[in-house]
């Protein structure tokens, strides 16, 4: 991300969040009818930050060079910014603050043999890892089996956003809640792009996807982030229909950039059944390759 860039991430990032807060959800007084603007006004926001309105406006120009870590947490409230806002908010600082000459962080594409390892132990959840643009970078039996919609595509590394946005009605056909989901896999990219904005894979990724999809053009513009921590995800696999799942995603402290998704079902429901009779299934197919595997090979 060039200078340029960095100040119009900046820029657009504390507009649409000023501009989604009304003078009522910050408790202020509205006085007149007819306001000029959406949202809150910069001196308003700066008076709830506890900066000089000056400050602030040169803030949202796009320069955040030397704002101290009170001062941001200051915007933190004043927007009311949740956690995943605060975190983008702090790594855009962070990048202005950055010497020009810092080495970019290269997000990996390959596991260690002793993540692999652990991934063949869970035999009984789908188990997968990723990085942070959203490459499938080595998985379980399982979830080989029930992402195999987006694995047939025989580019590698497969990509579980560009699945998304490149291929809408299989994607829809798959995930039950498709809307959320191509909402927060936008979200969840711009998040990875505030803490690294200098890989040039995600550039490369963000650029294709905007090009090529009209709905994450207009996703990407609305500047949101989200963590994806936990939660529940419905998907509908051709071979054993409708799954429920509880997922888990765990950041793997020894490999930085990297993080471990775990699906699993509560005993005795219809969706336990179907993932034994998932890995039936699997045990039947060839295997879909991920990241270096040839596309297909006997199981």
């Amino acid at each position: 991300m060039s200078s340029t860039d960095l100040r119009t991430e900046i820029r657009e990032f504390l507009s649409t969040r000023r501009a989604r807060i009304t003078p009522e959800q910050s408790g202020l007084p509205v006085y007149g009818g007819n306001r000029r603007v959406k949202g809150l006004r910069r001196e308003e926001v700066a008076m709830l930050a506890g900066v000089s309105v000056d400050y602030y406006v040169r803030m949202e120009r796009g320069n955040l060079a030397g704002a101290s870590d009170s001062v941001l947490d200051g915007l933190v409230v004043a927007l009311q910014l949740d956690d995943a806002e605060r975190d983008h908010l702090f790594a855009l600082a962070r990048q202005a603050q950055a010497s020009t000459t810092r080495r970019p962080r290269t997000p990996p594409v390959t596991v260690r043999p002793a993540i692999q390892q652990v991934l063949d132990a869970i035999t009984d959840a789908p188990a997968w890892v990723r990085n942070g643009r959203h490459d499938i970078i080595a998985m379980n039996d399982l979830a080989r089996a029930l992402y195999s919609p987006v694995l047939a595509d025989p580019r590698r590394p497969a990509n579980t956003t560009r699945f998304v946005y490149l291929h809408p009605q299989a994607a829809a056909d798959f995930f039950v809640d498709y809307d959320t989901i191509a909402r927060d896999a936008a979200a969840m990219l711009r998040l990875e792009a505030g803490r690294n904005p200098h890989d040039k894979a995600l550039i490369a990724l963000v650029g294709e996807l905007s090009t090529q999809s009209e709905l994450f053009r207009q996703r990407w513009a609305s500047q949101d982030v989200r963590f994806h921590r936990s939660g529940r995800k419905r998907l509908h696999h051709p071979a054993v229909g409708q799954l429920d799942l509880d997922f888990e995603a765990l950041e793997l402290s020894s490999e930085p950039g990297l993080q471990l998704n775990i699906y699993t079902a509560a005993a005795g429901t219809p969706t336990a059944d179907a993932l034994t009779l998932l890995a039936s299934w699997a045990a039947s197919q060839e295997r879909l390759g991920t990241e270096h595997d040839a596309p297909s090979r006997p199981h």
